[in-house]
């Protein structure tokens, strides 16, 4: 179970008066020096659509499940020595419970195993106070209902507890199961009280417990790995996409599903892409659009046929023949796509930019916002130890101003897409650490050629130089942010780096 620290560790202000990030907590926090178990590793962040509610999956199967406490503490604090200081402004969740979401599993026709790692999470509309909620491995879809079950317990027995317990047996106004005075003569003492003594048994609810029951399971449908699930605007339908197919289901039928996107060739050595992320439009219930491996993204209507293979638009940035070289079709591929919320923009993660893309020009980008551009001098050895291949997920604030990413060193990236400034944030206590100037350190003990870390950093040290490696390309691959999520109402993320969750606000 994930415990929690939380704090209002102030930061300094955002380069050129972007927002302000400040910590506001962590669940999962590890003591200096101690491994993390790879089943604890989160693999999935989510807020459903108020922000009251966040859910991270990790590698485990395991879902954990958070419920906002306030979304602006103004009781007075206190510091160690009594004095009373200034309220704590922020974002702040607590712990409400978890559950076992998937098992690993063993196709025998394949002879594959199914890990249980939890790929992606989504929440539905909820019913009479209870939660509904998607998740996925890379085969079976599962919905869940988590609500308050009421505990329920009888009293008002018809037993003395002293005597009962003495005597280890079960005595009902001091009568035995065999119709006898427990303890008394049955032909001399009589029953105390007679038959109008006899109490009627109340059932009372003593208390609440949260639950969480598994109410469908959507399974057999994809022959490849599940990367994405979308959930319509419409609270009836959603998507699941794999590699090479997108499926249609309805909530209410988990044995059968309708195909409406389907790229697999007959020959599988025509193959030249797949599908890498699927999402559907936020009020047009029509409209989806999915990513590929080859940079582009494609918008269809569900209203235009019933499989959408030919799609009604393409959003793809030409590249000048000249730049390609062995990389370029890797670091095109876009691992993640999300609508803003009023669906006009959709924002698209590659391995080294985000781009906002406008719905009405298809042409090129709105927006093309620089993440690793450091790392492209570097790609041979990212490639080397795969690296490359990271799938960073991009999030949008709800009223589609700023974007966010994550990046290696646990550091992940905020843009103003009107503005254009940006910052720089480690997921740790002190996010707006790396814009100080700590001491340098000695790159012999800490890089290996070209500056890509292995893991050798001196414990005392391994912090330090954050700034200087940013630029230098000094990082520890190891440690990379691939998840996070922004509030759909507030300045607020949540961003996980490893077994850890991270709560920032700004």
């Amino acid at each position: 179970m994930l415990g929690s620290a939380a704090g209002g560790g102030a930061g300094a202000s955002a380069a050129q008066g972007g927002l302000e990030w400040k910590f506001s907590q962590v669940f999962g926090e590890r003591a200096p020096g101690e491994e993390v178990q790879e089943a604890d590793i989160i693999s999935a962040v989510e807020f459903d659509k108020t922000g009251d509610h966040l859910a991270t999956g990790d590698r485990g199967g395991r879902v954990v499940l958070f419920d906002l406490v306030s979304g602006s503490d103004l009781e007075p604090r206190r510091d160690e020595r009594g004095r009373e200081v200034a309220p704590r402004r922020g974002v702040e969740y607590r712990y409400i419970t978890e559950f076992q979401s998937h098992e690993p599993e063993f196709d025998y026709l394949k002879s594959l195993e199914i890990e249980e790692k939890i790929n992606k999470i989504r929440w539905c509309q909820g019913v009479h106070g209870a939660h509904l909620l998607l998740s996925t491995n890379d085969k079976t879809i599962k919905l869940w209902k988590v609500f308050d079950k009421k505990v329920k317990c009888v009293a008002n027995w018809n037993v003395e507890p002293q005597r009962g317990a003495a005597a280890g047996s079960r005595i009902l106004n001091g009568w035995n199961a065999r119709g006898n005075a427990s303890g008394l003569n049955p032909v001399t003492d009589r029953f105390k009280g007679g038959a109008a003594a006899l109490r009627m048994p109340t059932v009372s609810c003593a208390e609440s417990v949260l639950t969480a029951r598994r109410c469908r399971v959507y399974c057999n449908a994809h022959a490849y790995h599940i990367n994405s699930i979308s959930l319509n605007s419409d609270c009836e339908t959603y998507i699941s996409a794999d590699d090479l197919r997108v499926n249609l289901w309805n909530l209410d039928i988990s044995n059968q599903s309708f195909n409406i996107v389907d790229i697999k060739p007959s020959n599988m050595e025509d193959l030249t892409e797949v599908i890498t992320s699927a999402e559907f439009h936020p009020s047009h219930c029509s409209l989806f659009a999915y990513s590929s491996s080859k940079g582009n993204i494609r918008l269809a209507d569900m209203r235009a046929s019933a499989l959408c293979d030919s799609h009604s638009k393409l959003f793809e940035e030409q590249e000048p023949p000249g730049n390609r070289n062995f990389f370029s079709e890797i670091i095109a591929s876009i691992s993640d796509i999300k609508f803003g919320a009023g669906g006009r923009y959709i924002l698209s993660r590659d391995y080294l930019t985000l781009k906002l893309w406008d719905i009405n020009m298809e042409s090129s980008p709105v927006k093309t916002l620089k993440v690793h551009e450091h790392l492209r001098a570097k790609l041979c050895d990212l490639y080397e130890n795969d690296s490359i291949f990271d799938k960073f997920e991009c999030t949008i604030s709800g009223n589609g101003e700023n974007v966010a990413t994550g990046s290696y060193n646990n550091f992940f990236r905020v843009f103003n897409c009107k503005t254009g400034t940006e910052s720089t944030l480690e997921a740790s206590k002190t996010p707006q650490r790396c814009f100080r100037s700590p001491a340098k350190v000695n790159p012999s003990k800490i890089t290996s050629r070209l500056g890509l870390s292995r893991g050798r950093r001196d414990a005392n040290t391994k912090r330090a130089g954050e700034a200087d490696n940013m630029a230098e390309g000094c990082l520890d691959f190891g440690a990379k942010l691939l998840h996070l999520a922004w509030h759909p109402k507030l300045d607020a993320m949540a961003a996980a780096a490893s077994n850890s969750l991270y709560i920032f606000y700004a």
